[in-house]
């Protein structure tokens, strides 16, 4: 029997985020008898996935962060590629960043290269001009662009041709089941209450202290409020402050990071997403695939909008005229699968397409 040919992901680290649950899903529905996935991480520190990872057969390589000016990251870098000639085809997901990787891969030989674009654009903190200049040198070292949506790839990568790759999932994981949705608010203890919902890295592109400001608009029209507030990060602290000043905390669950998101979503009512920029957020295509209401800031590209159980508010708006339209919408919650499998978003036939344009590329 014939080896699986190995595809080496270059990622910052594989916790459960957008990007890092996007690939996952199309690792788990891969024939990896034929393709398999290893994964060249920059974090010392385990992540949720690893184990998973490990258990499909994947391997683990890690790196020192990622900063193109340190040249002791610059040599880790090159003795990695120096030492690791069997891959043939490196998939970076290091968006601005990804010409770095990708010029060591080619380097050292490797055949062929992508690059991947998961946002719309960067913090603009102190290293946003590194990253704006490290980005047009992409197209030289990639052979393949992909992007996770339009908005995405032309940000990422201007006038150069691109492929979009769909952010999709398992939707038979998310079809809405309201026993199921009555039986877990019961047991959560918010089954009389109007649950509010979001997914999402606790940073600055997602806006919580936005969701937190309009969530109080929302307790002042309907007091039997509940906010869920799923996944972690660096913000998370201060935005649990921001509650507790508002008087609100006891009315918001932080769930930090889940495994069960597809249930989580089923005793949601509302899914709240007022993002300052994104790429094709996988959790909209799960709320979706959910029969979920969402509603979403004007910044999130229109592709991510599959159903039509979607309103687009502007950030402009204020936080009542948002807590106002949540509160007062009028939706029959139902079955969406098939829109989602019509519109490309089915993890099945997207990972096929994926097997085969590896091994087309091998």
């Amino acid at each position: 029997m014939n080896e699986p040919i190995r595809i080496l992901h270059i990622v910052t680290y594989m916790g459960r985020g957008g990007l890092e649950t996007m690939i996952m899903n199309y690792y788990r529905n891969i024939d990896r008898s034929k393709v398999q996935f290893d994964f060249l991480i920059h974090r010392d520190e385990k992540a949720d996935y690893d184990d998973e990872i490990e258990h499909l057969g994947g391997k683990i390589y890690r790196l020192p962060k990622l900063n193109p000016f340190s040249t002791l990251y610059l040599k880790k870098l090159d003795e990695f590629f120096k030492e690791h000639k069997e891959y043939r085809i490196v998939h970076c997901h290091q968006d601005c960043l990804s010409s770095v990787p990708l010029k060591y891969a080619k380097k050292h030989g490797v055949a062929f290269t992508i690059a991947h674009a998961h946002s719309t654009s960067q913090d603009k903190n102190i290293k946003y001009m590194i990253k704006i200049i490290a980005k047009r040198n992409i197209a030289k070292y990639a052979d393949e662009l992909f992007a996770c949506g339009y908005e995405a790839g032309k940000w990422m990568f201007n006038t150069n041709d691109f492929t979009v790759l769909n952010n999709a999932i398992d939707t038979e994981l998310y079809i809405y089941n309201k026993n199921k949705s009555e039986k877990t608010k019961l047991k959560l203890g918010i089954n009389d209450k109007l649950v509010i919902g979001h997914v999402g890295r606790f940073n600055t592109p997602k806006n919580h202290k936005f969701i937190i400001e309009i969530f109080e608009e929302i307790k002042k029209i309907k007091k039997d409020s509940v906010l869920l507030l799923v996944g972690d990060g660096s913000l998370r602290a201060d935005i649990e402050k921001i509650a507790i000043n508002k008087k609100i905390y006891e009315d918001i669950k932080f769930l930090g990071v889940r495994d069960d998101v597809n249930d989580i979503m089923q005793v949601m009512d509302v899914f709240l997403f007022p993002s300052l920029y994104e790429g094709l957020p996988v959790t909209m295509v799960e709320a979706q695939s959910s029969g979920l209401k969402c509603f979403i800031s004007d910044k999130v590209p229109s592709q991510c909008i599959i159903t039509h159980n979607v309103d687009v508010i502007s950030l402009e708006k204020q936080p009542t005229y948002w807590a106002d339209k949540i509160v007062n919408s009028n939706y029959d919650r139902k079955n969406t699968k098939e829109s989602i499998v019509k519109k490309g978003f089915d993890i099945k036939s997207n990972a096929k397409w994926l097997e085969d344009f590896y091994i087309k590329n091998y």
